[in-house]
């Protein structure tokens, strides 16, 4: 691995040429974010009109700068930046993160100061992330290059590799505000004419700080090296892809936004799966995959058990489990049977899955699922547990203290939750559950299309 890649996510020093004093201008809000965040080295601001911003000196033009500085963050017009990467180099500037669009993905005039660009770069030897990028984010370091609005970010062991810049923008502010895990690192790929997803991966797969690492592709620069990265990682941690343009019409829409060409779909699946890749089909998976394993392990198998307060949703998630996900939703035990069956009215007939709310209807909500979770989450048949909560004025809000402590119960064992109801109290539920650890999803599916991946993920370190 390419030691300069470390200037990236672990800076001692920081440039920012085209930087700004201007309110919410790209320039502006990125040294916003690095002060935000508690950035430990030293940055450099340079803008022609010298003078100061925020306190800081500014330098006329990267010349001024003193030599060696570990990461450039270039905020100028495209047609800029060939002149300004020599620039850096001839400083010692080894790193650079290009922001600016308007290269191969705008058309021919663009392609063409592309082209201009990576003379640029082959001919000062200096590491270029993008260009068309919102850059990164490095938390193990309090370090973001990111140019929108976002203050502090939560750290946490996942790591984003994306060939798209809203993850390190809103993307990261969405997580940010609607979600109860932090990020390790973010990388956004842009354009790719140096840097490329291979060495990112490279890199996080040797990272002790990154556990995990999701990544949405629209192309592979070099697709005998991803694969072979991928599947060193792989072997140790969750790899996840969204790929990009997998259809004719996703590949047209990747010519446009990052001037990406897009490779046989049915290749690339095969021998994504034999690299040990898990397959994500919708960007929302990006965020709710991070969600489920953030807290939670990852399931030892398939099975899975359900409690819920209505015969027809258990009848629905059976078969979306049984006919679509490749989950099973398995008898029980005798025991575990006959001890849910001793908890319920007569006229029911417990089983997996169970029927709960007629014996919270003779118990309380809280003892009927509390003493049906153990009993499920007890069999050894089971392997993961998904609550589906009926919450309402009228029918009850138990606390959901009993959660968090089977959750820490039974660690070995995800439990994931989902609630049916009045809104508020699905809004409160989530508030929380998942900052005490307790994954929260808004649709059951969700919670078990998370668990059929993160089972793939685990057949996969185990094979």
């Amino acid at each position: 691995m390419d030691h300069r890649l470390k200037k990236f996510f672990e800076p001692r020093s920081v440039a920012i040429i085209g930087a700004s004093s201007t309110p919410h201008k790209p320039g502006n809000d990125v040294i916003l974010n690095i002060l935000a965040n508690g950035f430990q080295g030293d940055v450099y601001l340079v803008n022609p009109k010298g003078g100061q911003i925020l306190g800081k000196k500014v330098y006329a033009s990267p010349s001024e700068l003193r030599a060696g500085i570990d990461l450039g963050i270039i905020i100028l017009p495209a047609s800029a930046n060939p002149g300004v990467i020599r620039e850096c180099g001839a400083r010692g500037i080894e790193a650079l993160i290009l922001v600016a669009g308007g290269f191969a993905e705008a058309g021919e005039a663009g392609a063409g100061l592309q082209e201009e660009t990576i003379r640029a770069v082959r001919e000062t030897g200096v590491r270029v992330l993008g260009p068309n990028t919102s850059g990164l984010i490095s938390m193990p370091h309090n370090f973001t290059s990111s140019f929108f609005p976002l203050g502090r970010i939560p750290g946490g062991n996942i790591s984003y590799v994306a060939q798209t810049g809203n993850f390190a923008t809103h993307t990261m502010r969405y997580i940010m505000s609607a979600e109860n895990f932090g990020v390790c690192r973010v990388a956004g790929l842009g354009n790719k004419v140096d840097v490329d997803e291979s060495e990112i991966l490279e890199y996080l797969g040797e990272d002790e700080q990154t556990h995990a690492v999701l990544m949405y592709l629209e192309s592979l620069k070099r697709p005998r090296r991803f694969l072979d990265v991928a599947r060193s990682v792989s072997r140790a941690k969750p790899l996840f892809l969204l790929k990009g343009g997998s259809t004719a019409k996703g590949a047209d829409a990747a010519s446009t936004h990052t001037a990406s060409l897009a490779s046989d779909d049915g290749i690339i699946a095969g021998a994504l799966k034999q690299a040990g890749v898990v397959r994500l089909w919708k960007y929302t998976d990006l965020v709710l995959v991070a969600r489920g394993m953030a807290a939670m392990p990852l399931p030892r198998g398939r099975n899975v058990g359900i409690l819920a307060p209505s015969g027809a949703m258990l009848v629905c998630l059976t078969d979306l489990c049984e006919r679509r996900l490749g989950l099973r939703v398995p008898d029980l035990e005798e025991g575990s049977r006959a001890r849910l069956q001793d908890m319920s009215p007569s006229f029911i007939r417990m089983r997996n899955p169970v029927d709960i709310w007629p014996a919270a209807s003779v118990h309380g909500v809280e003892n009927a699922y509390r003493e049906g979770m153990e009993i499920v989450l007890d069999d050894e048949t089971i392997h993961a547990v998904l609550c589906v909560l009926m919450l309402t004025d009228e029918t009850g809000v138990p606390p959901l203290d009993f959660l968090v402590e089977l959750a820490a119960r039974y660690c070995e064992k995800p439990i994931y939750v989902t609630c049916s109801g009045q809104k508020k109290h699905m809004v409160a539920a989530k508030a929380f559950l998942e900052p005490r650890g307790v994954p929260t999803f808004w649709f059951a599916e969700e919670a078990l299309e998370v668990l059929s991946l993160l089972a793939e993920c685990r057949e996969v370190l185990e094979r």
